[in-house]
């Protein structure tokens, strides 16, 4: 029998918890994951507990996912599209993506406060 494997707090997490999204929640989650450098349960929980977190900019995968979408917005405003015409999911992660830049340029590691709003 294996060992039971432990968080760093000591808990036992044998609860799985499961959730359909759509497409598109899908990839702004992953999205979202991605730029916090969180795992996607790490992620999920902070969000959940309305905890903040910090992000380090120094993370080579934080780094590589923010490079990742600044390009994305890039070609997207290249292709002629004004914030009237992005999507939703678009808007919330360029705001992620702009208040995360804006907490980087102050220090290598930014605080970011988990704001729960209710989507309609």
């Amino acid at each position: 029998m294996s060992s039971r494997n432990n968080d760093r707090y000591g808990r036992f997490r044998n609860k799985v918890v499961a959730f359909r999204v759509s497409l598109e929640e899908d990839e702004r989650l992953n999205r979202m994951v991605d730029i916090s450098g969180l795992t996607k349960q790490d992620y999920l929980i902070h969000c959940i507990e309305q905890r903040d977190y910090i992000i380090d900019a120094s993370n080579p995968r934080v780094h590589k996912a923010v490079i990742k979408q600044i390009d994305y917005f890039i070609e997207l405003l290249k292709r002629d599209c004004h914030l009237e015409d992005m999507n939703i999911d678009d808007i919330e992660v360029l705001e992620y993506l702009l208040r995360l830049i804006k907490g980087i340029k102050q220090e290598k590691r930014t605080q970011i406060k988990t704001e729960m709003e209710p989507r309609q």
